[in-house]
């Protein structure tokens, strides 16, 4: 088939693309299940869009940094395999469209040319690790937490434990106890603590576990006050097996972690967490931190500048500069207009941050861009430099800095135009309300559905884009939520759900909410204390008369950014994946899991080949339940089920039961010889199934 050998120095790497292009070739000649594909491309970064043919790229970028070859790399691809427009996304990605499916695997490997990757930034694995965009500049950090995201990213990138977990996992990291990564509302969080003990300080981490948002919100545990630092990653690790193990599969609105500890109790969980301690190859992983200091900046004569507009830059550095805890140097935060930004734009910003500054920026958890590491004699530059791009708008992490997901414009799942609506309130914030352009405790938030891609349930006010029946037509809508936002230290608020409105009332919602904050307020109080003393009865009673659709115009039936009426269309939403049902394409999956586990036993990755192993184990028993129509929602329910209905019942001799056949893996240690046994054991059990299941069908 297809081989990027001249491309990729990493074999791995190499595997995984040429793999992605067999694939695909299979598919288009029918000879892979659908379903199957969606799974293997989503893992891999290739999301379908809305319009049909073309193909949605996310680019995994850890953390959000980004070196300026990076970005002229990314460039480079949206202008050869998309239309040369970018789009930041709320977990530090970059996003291109419209791509074609057959040119994947050619513009995955031009992006590895320069150390970026699509591996999991989608589908049901660990996605982007995401961290405070100040990592490694705030003043008030007790240290800097990006080597340790950068350390998770690392190791369970293709990791065997998380490539086909129930549901998406989303790990944060918070470099301050002000919780700017949001550690309250991810899978697992960490938020940057120290200890002194023995009277030395050490460095840790508070976790904060099973947090999420979309339909059903639900705020993080506290699983550890204060975790060593090179405790995380055998914790995060045993983590993730429990949640492979007893994450539901089938019912994919209760499959993320959130519900699996809710159900079981923090406490039970951990308990069956620290059973997972046995099986891990590394019981402490320490994380490497050199490398993350900061950079030699270039020696260059500073450029004359005229400034035309001394108040203009006078505001832009109050609002839009903040001072790095490194004595002389300034990070300068871009506010990008609901994400989006152009190729042009771009490869400018590229070469200024390499000629002028630390050669690095860091994208936001808001869509935006931080450029840091800039001396204080280059700020009238830059501003200058900026303003040429349309770059310096006042209100970078302020109310002015609408965060919204992309909606109808391109993703499946999109009810209602949440870019489109964000474009009018910023224009309403920037005319009406330019008081609020240094606002950062306050933060408006769209999503074009209940998922919540826009993080719509955490803002002081948020929309979530929804449909409203007037009689015999269907009208888009915004649901009002208000009340929500970050607390500190972990703790957060979810916002109330107040109203349902048309979309084209939501800038009248706006003015009247803050009309009645500021005019009640003077809008110093916080926004949430301000909603939590009034009450939401108080807000409902005088947002009502707006959710009237007894009194539509023509307008009210077309969607902000659209010129046609409104029709409600959704499609097959792929954020998760799929289940996986057929039970051809299950034994196919574990005839490569096991082939997986004698790569890695050959290479010395005995961890590694047992995992694979187990894989194959419980994917085979699946298969088997699949054709007798049995439930397969968690791995736990399809060993007990496996056990008592083929192996109780003789139907299927193993010369043990099968929980204590498939549960080795965590009562042993992951050495040479258990893994090469457990590997011949799960070989001589897809063996015992193929014949049952060849001997079944010839019955039939």
């Amino acid at each position: 088939m297809l081989s990027f050998r001249s491309e990729i120095e990493n074999p791995v790497v190499e595997k995984d693309i040429v793999d992605l292009a067999n694939k695909i070739q299979l598919f288009h000649e029918g000879n892979i299940d659908e379903e199957k594909f969606r799974s293997l491309r989503l893992a891999r970064g290739v999301y379908g869009q809305r319009q049909f043919g073309v193909q949605m790229i996310r680019i995994k970028l850890p953390y959000g940094k980004v070196t300026s070859d990076q970005l002229h790399c990314i460039a480079d691809v949206s202008d050869e395999y998309s239309r040369g427009r970018l789009h930041i996304t709320t977990r530090q990605d970059i996003q291109i469209h419209y791509v074609s499916l057959d040119r994947t695997p050619e513009l995955w490997a031009q992006l590895e040319k320069s150390d970026i990757t699509l591996r999991e930034a989608c589908g049901n694995a660990v996605r982007n690790v995401t961290a405070s965009e100040t990592a490694g500049i705030d003043p008030k950090e007790p240290f800097d937490v990006s080597p340790y995201a950068h350390a998770v990213f690392q190791f369970f990138l293709r990791n065997p434990i998380c490539q086909e977990l129930g549901r998406k996992f989303k790990v944060s990291f918070s470099g301050t106890s002000e919780d700017t990564a949001l550690s309250y509302m991810h899978d697992i969080g960490f938020i940057a603590k120290t200890k002194t003990i023995n009277g030395a300080v050490v460095r840790g981490f508070k976790v904060m576990l099973g947090g999420g948002l979309g339909s059903q919100p639900r705020l993080a545990d506290v699983a550890h006050e204060f975790l060593e630092t090179d405790k995380i990653i055998p914790y995060m690790e045993s983590v993730l097996r429990v949640f492979d193990r007893y994450g539901e599969r089938s019912k994919r609105a209760k499959a993320r972690l959130k519900f699996l500890i809710k159900e079981q109790g923090l406490e039970v969980f951990n308990e069956i967490v620290a059973t997972e301690t046995k099986a891990l190859l590394h019981k402490i992983v320490a994380i490497e931190t050199a490398g993350f200091e900061t950079p030699e900046l270039p020696s260059i004569a500073i450029p004359k500048v005229h400034i035309s507009d001394q108040a203009a830059y006078d505001a832009w550095k109050a609002n839009n500069v903040i001072a790095q805890k490194q004595v002389g140097l300034f990070a300068i935060g871009v506010k990008v207009t609901v994400g989006d930004f152009y190729t042009k734009e771009a490869r400018i910003l590229a070469d200024l941050i390499k000629k002028y500054a630390g050669d690095e920026i860091r994208l936001t958890l808001r869509q935006d861009i931080l450029i840091r590491h800039v001396k204080e004699a280059l700020l009238p530059f830059f501003y200058q430099e900026l303003e040429k791009l349309g770059m310096v708008d006042l209100g970078y992490q302020s109310l002015q800095d609408v965060t919204a997901c992309p909606g109808t414009d391109t993703c499946n799942l999109g009810i209602a135009n949440s870019t489109g609506i964000a474009d009018e309130l910023g224009k309403v914030l920037r005319a009406e309300y330019p008081q609020f352009a240094n606002n950062p405790k306050m933060e408006i938030k769209i999503s074009g559905c209940m998922n919540a891609c826009g993080q719509h349930n955490m803002a002081a006010i948020g929309f979530q884009g929804m449909s409203v029946k007037s009689g015999k037509n269907v009208a888009p809508a915004l649901q009002v939520l208000l009340g929500g936002g970050t607390l500190g230290d972990g703790q957060g608020r979810i916002s109330d759900k107040v109203i349902k409105i048309p979309s084209r009332r939501g800038p009248a919602a706006l003015r009247l909410v803050l009309n009645d904050y500021i005019q009640n307020s003077g809008g110093q109080t916080s926004f949430i204390s301000y909603y939590l003393d009034k009450g939401e009865k108080y807000f409902y009673d005088f947002l009502k008369p707006l959710s009237d659709v007894t009194n539509l115009d023509a307008m009210d039936f077309v969607d902000w950014g659209a010129e046609e009426a409104y029709e409600k269309a959704v499609g097959v939403g792929e954020c998760a994946g799929v289940v996986i049902d057929l039970i051809a394409t299950l034994l196919l999956d574990s005839k490569e899991k096991l082939e997986n586990s004698k790569t890695s036993f050959e290479e010395g990755k005995h961890s590694d080949a047992i995992y694979y192993s187990y894989s194959a184990i419980v994917n085979t028993a699946k298969a088997l339940l699949t054709a007798e129509g049995k439930k397969t929602n968690t791995h736990n329910k399809i060993i007990a089920d496996f056990n008592a209905f083929f192996v109780a019942s003789k139907k299927i001799e193993l010369g043990t039961d099968f929980e204590t056949f498939v549960y080795q893996i965590n009562q042993n240690e992951p050495s040479e010889a258990f893994a090469a046994h457990y590997l011949e054991q799960a070989e001589k059990f897809y063996k015992i199934v193929g014949a049952y299941r060849a001997e079944e069908l010839t019955e039939v």
